[in-house]
């Protein structure tokens, strides 16, 4: 339960140990969270995108406990910086405002 009008809402690895239901729940009432009148100013840690509720508006991506990038979460989740961030060649799709990351594969040849 939250505490009535909480001012700033700060989120550590909040999907740590859920499965997927649970996770979901989780992201559900956030994104309802973020539409209500309340509108807590929230922060949200964590190293999965999938858990990034669809409100979402900015994004920090830290490596090494430095800022690599930061802005509008569009234009920060979609640059090559994320497969920096995990010293991995990555792929970020969004369907229905949810984030998505898989291994950037090259092009088949033919």
């Amino acid at each position: 339960m939250l505490m009535p009008s909480p001012r700033p809402l700060l989120l550590d690895d909040p999907a740590t140990g859920l499965d997927v239901a649970g996770r979901e729940q989780l992201i559900d009432r956030l994104e309802v969270l973020g539409l209500t009148r309340l509108e807590p100013a929230s922060v949200l840690v964590t190293r999965r995108l999938e858990e990034l509720p669809p409100g979402t508006t900015h994004a920090m991506l830290l490596r090494d406990g430095r800022c690599l990038d930061r802005g509008p979460a569009e234009e920060i989740l979609a640059g090559l910086q994320v497969g920096a961030c995990f010293d991995h060649p990555v792929r970020v799709t969004r369907v229905d405002g949810r984030w998505s990351v898989r291994t950037r594969r090259p092009a088949p040849a033919g």
